[in-house]
């Protein structure tokens, strides 16, 4: 029976999400009216039956503990494995990318005796069945497997990715890191696995000749050195690198094709979870296809747009084509649109926050 160990690694994490990443990191930005952003990899890790996971955290990681806690929601909390919180030991690891993170937890592998690591970030919206790329991994006979897509996202120009390119057997020829992808590139998704004891040969290997900084620098180099294939991952994910991306892809869930594939087709999507009466909907209300939260009180209007638990939209108030998180308060006949609002905003009544272009970005507890 093969023992796999996770890892969802948040040391590459770029705050790229406006005053949405201020304050929290990447991996713990809200999403979907209900979840983080971690909760999608997370989720997929334990319904593979991979019940050792460990967080490699960066920084600004405060919000991210307090959600993930001791791991209960994912059926973490366990006497033997579970979560494991890796916070940054030192400014150095932060400075020289995730070869010394890992290498600051190796004892983490060695002492779960695993057989395979997987190792993943904690930025996709994807619901991924672990297992079947383990076996393709076993199939291929490979050392190290990446986990690709193809780029059909018109919206990734201008950001740079890991880009790898495959044989006819799928075998890995070239990972150029760090790149403007082209239309039909195969877009790395910095999700890999390999035999625990490889990883950890890579990473002491790394530190003792000071040739990589990072897990990919140590594999792009040595493509010829080892089996390395691609797995392409044919489902639904995301590339979420700054606000207008974050914007699309939550706007694409108010489309019942794009959430019937995220939550219901495989695995569900656990999260921390929040006990709170239905939302309430007065008389005065009018809501139409949006996502609304538990706790929510509407006696305005709503249409196109997400809302986290308890907002309070007062009568008249109008939010359109907008993201409110967690607490917000809209006064009697305001109007938000094209907005995002992060947690605990106050927009006073008849006040207008609008954006005509791209999405604005309200900070957190602003009073407007």
């Amino acid at each position: 029976m093969r023992k796999v160990v996770g890892v969802i690694n948040l040391i590459d994490e770029k705050n790229d999400l406006s005053e949405l990443t201020s304050h929290r990191s990447f991996a713990s930005v809200p999403f979907a009216g209900r979840y983080r952003l971690i909760d999608f990899s997370l989720s997929s890790m334990t319904n593979a039956g991979i019940n050792t996971v460990a967080v490699f955290t960066r920084e600004k990681y405060r919000s991210l503990l307090d959600h993930l806690g001791s791991g209960k929601e994912w059926d973490l909390d366990r006497h033997q494995g579970g979560l494991f919180f890796q916070p940054p030991a030192s400014e150095e690891r932060i400075e020289n990318g995730d070869i010394r993170s890992f290498y600051e937890n190796l004892s983490y592998f060695k002492r779960s005796l695993s057989n395979y690591v997987v190792v993943t970030n904690g930025k996709l919206v994807w619901n991924v069945d672990f297992n079947s790329v383990i076996d393709e991994h076993e199939e291929n006979g490979a050392d190290i497997t990446l986990v690709y897509k193809p780029c059909d996202d018109p919206y990734v120009s201008g950001n740079t990715y890991n880009v790898l390119y495959t044989n006819e057997e799928n075998r890995v020829e070239k990972l150029n890191l760090d790149v403007e992808p082209l239309p039909g590139d195969d877009v790395y998704l910095n999700t890999f696995v390999m035999k625990s004891s490889l990883l950890i040969s890579i990473v002491e290997e790394s530190m003792e000749t000071g040739k990589y900084k990072s897990v990919n620098e140590a594999i792009a180099s040595n493509l010829e050195r080892y089996n390395v294939h691609g797995c392409h991952f044919g489902g639904y994910v995301t590339f979420i690198d700054n606000v207008e991306s974050y914007y699309r892809y939550s706007m694409e869930l108010l489309d019942p094709n794009v959430t019937q594939e995220l939550f219901y087709n495989k695995g569900p999507i656990y999260t921390k979870v929040k006990h709170e009466a239905p939302a309430k909907y007065d008389e005065s209300s009018t809501v139409a296809n949006s996502l609304i939260a538990n706790g929510c009180k509407i006696s305005g209007t709503v249409e196109n747009s997400i809302l986290f638990r308890g907002i309070r939209v007062g009568k008249g108030a109008i939010i359109r084509n907008s993201i409110i998180m967690q607490k917000c308060e809209i006064g009697e006949g305001a109007v938000i649109e094209n907005v995002i609002l992060d947690k605990d905003v106050s927009v006073s009544p008849h006040e207008k926050v609008t954006s005509e272009d791209e999405p604005r970005v309200i900070a957190k507890s602003t009073v407007i």
